[in-house]
């Protein structure tokens, strides 16, 4: 699997972990809003075939 991939898969999984960890009562809420924005800017470019031809990530399809 390329790297570019798996990076994009693990930054993905580290969000979906973020987001089950700020459901927890008594979550870290300062963790989550400095985590998260630097997840999310950290995600590369989705690997070809993610979304189908002319997806349009700003407008939907």
């Amino acid at each position: 699997m390329c790297e570019h991939i798996e990076d994009f898969h693990r930054t993905v999984l580290m969000l979906g972990a973020l987001a089950l960890y700020a459901e927890i009562p008594g979550a870290d809420n300062d963790f989550i809003d400095t985590i998260g924005p630097s997840l999310a800017v950290s995600l590369p470019e989705p690997p070809p075939g993610m979304f189908p031809p002319g997806y349009d990530p700003i407008g939907g399809i």
